[in-house]
């Protein structure tokens, strides 16, 4: 598994050090901060929702001075094309966060979707191995639960590689503990999150079942 670039951070505030870097966001972290080689004074940030983008684009307005609209997909599109053109005309970059870009995202301003057209894209990836692996234990660690090693171990070979799982799962872990009482472990983890269709026992499919 891949060494993480950043520490687990604990706090939520717009530091560096909030956001963990693996190979499935490092493109994207690097990209921001090389915002004075882009094109236009603007970017577009899209990845999938709990992936730390909207953290992401805080760190980049704290770091670069520059603006961020979150959420492009519903905020007015006059809104989006004078930010746009103001970005250019003071220097300042702006970025736009959205779930995913033109034309998944439907434009009908004929001159904001030339400008967007013109607007570099910096993607974040669904989480990897290391990524979805730092996520969980800081996860946990924020609820107070005691997540052993081998429970981790246990989901990230049947969760799907998706941050909207992991919250999900956990969310429910939590839920489930908070309720029962109980310790938090691998039997607890399968007749929770199975019912719930959380998780594929891909261990199970190849005939390697450990738990």
């Amino acid at each position: 598994m891949k060494q993480l670039a950043l520490p687990l951070p604990y706090p939520e505030e717009a530091g560096e050090a909030a956001f963990l870097i693996s190979s499935s966001n490092s493109r994207a972290a690097q990209a921001l901060k090389r915002w004075g080689a882009w094109p236009v004074m603007a970017a577009m940030l899209v990845g999938p929702r709990k992936s730390g983008r909207s953290l992401l684009a805080r760190i980049f307005a704290a770091q670069s001075g520059g603006t961020i609209i979150d959420d492009a997909e519903r905020v007015d599109e006059e809104v989006i094309f004078h930010a746009w053109n103001n970005a250019q005309a003071d220097r300042r970059p702006l970025l736009i966060v959205a779930d995913a870009p033109p034309p998944n995202w439907p434009v009908t301003l004929p001159d904001l979707r030339s400008r967007l057209a013109a607007t570099p894209i910096i993607a974040i990836e669904p989480p990897d191995e290391a990524l979805m692996h730092a996520l969980l234990e800081r996860d946990f660690a924020r609820r107070g639960l005691d997540a052993r090693p081998e429970l981790v171990q246990w989901l990230l070979a049947r969760l799907e590689r998706s941050h909207v799982a992991l919250v999900r799962a956990v969310d429910a872990l939590d839920q489930e503990v908070g309720q029962t009482r109980k310790r938090l472990s691998i039997p607890l983890a399968r007749g929770t999150l199975a019912p719930a269709g959380l998780i594929i026992d891909r261990a199970m499919i190849t005939g390697n079942d450990a738990a």
